[in-house]
């Protein structure tokens, strides 16, 4: 065989190799979630544990009111800007598939909050609830819903660590629910935020084995 021959089988493999590849395979940059994983982290131990602990007719301690909210806020709003951040310098390079379905899932963000509001909004209205009930249903609802999108980002972007995360997020909020009043906060601040914290540790070691 000559070389001539050899050459043009290799590139007639090479041309083979690309056609049997799937469309929208592409993802050059991995997403590094360790920011928004570690700000999240703190928002769930420090926000709703400060919730957990001041929460109830004999709360552990006494804390002003609007501390609670502060300290999610300085985990929740950061983590969340961090998120679309990591998500949007992933998408640079990346195919035009890859890009359609970060916007996609992006969009759902919106929506699921949206939903979230019209539903715990018309259960309120329409059922009689007390002040505690209404308390709980806000944070395990908005922990229900974030797992749930992390499950479609973590499928999309075939981050499994992502996905894992998003189902242990959605069993959480769900499980919170059997509790009341600072039982349920006191679940979402020990079982989310420890696995906000233990995936922050993971994501590390990820994005190691990608490198």
């Amino acid at each position: 065989m000559t070389d001539t021959d050899t050459t043009v089988q290799n590139d007639t493999a090479g041309k083979n190799d690309n056609a049997d590849a799937a469309p929208g395979d592409q993802h050059p940059l991995p997403v590094d979630n360790r920011a928004s994983y570690t700000a999240f982290a703190f928002a769930f131990v420090f926000g709703h544990g400060a919730f957990a602990v001041s929460t109830g007719p004999d709360p552990l301690l006494e804390l002003p009111g609007w501390l609670p909210f502060v300290l999610l806020g300085l985990g929740i709003v950061p983590g969340v800007i961090l998120a679309l951040i990591a998500a949007k310098l992933a998408q640079f390079g990346a195919d035009e598939a890859s890009v359609a379905r970060e916007k996609l899932v992006g969009t759902a963000w919106g929506t699921v909050f949206i939903a979230l509001t019209m539903a715990i909004s018309g259960m309120t209205s329409t059922m009689e609830m007390s002040a505690d009930a209404q308390a709980v249903l806000w944070p395990t609802g908005a922990v229900f819903v974030v797992g749930m999108i992390n499950i479609a980002e973590g499928a999309i972007r075939r981050n499994t660590l992502h996905y894992s995360l998003g189902s242990w997020l959605t069993l959480v909020g769900a499980g919170a629910l059997f509790f009341s009043g600072a039982g349920a906060l006191g679940v979402l601040a020990v079982a989310g935020g420890g696995a906000y914290a233990l995936a922050a540790y993971l994501e590390r070691r990820r994005l190691a084995k990608l490198r």
